[in-house]
């Protein structure tokens, strides 16, 4: 990970991300912050909807923002919640798809943190090698 960005600051901007979150139904924000190999940090929030299905976890919207930025080497990704939850099974994929090597801080609202990966958390994922 770049000097620049470390883990704790990482995690500070999915803290100030989750801060924008649009959850009116559940009230359990999300923040999420990607961190791309150059050193660009791209935020993320959950955003929900009346339609639950069109509901968009802050994980996704930020590593989608990063491939919509062109980035396409992921080094990390914080995600900060109420009480430290772990990313849903759908996130856990698209971070298998998109930055299978990253390292993972899950945080809570007051930034105590843990630190995984992407493997520790879907160790079995689907993958394209799965279509061949």
């Amino acid at each position: 990970m770049p000097d620049e960005v470390t883990p704790e600051t990482l995690v500070a901007h999915a803290l100030a991300a989750r801060q924008r979150a649009y959850a009116p139904y559940s009230d359990y924000l999300v923040g999420a912050a990607v961190l791309a190999d150059d050193g660009t940090v791209i935020l993320g929030c959950n955003v929900e909807n009346a339609a639950y299905p069109a509901t968009i976890c802050a994980e996704r919207v930020a590593l989608t923002g990063a491939i919509a930025q062109g980035k396409r080497k992921l080094k990390a990704i914080a995600v900060a919640t109420r009480d430290g939850g772990s990313p849903c099974g759908i996130c856990r994929q698209v971070m298998a798809e998109l930055g299978p090597e990253m390292w993972v801080y899950i945080t809570d609202e007051a930034g105590n943190y843990r630190t995984t990966t992407v493997r520790e958390l879907l160790p079995d994922s689907f993958s394209g090698a799965s279509l061949l």
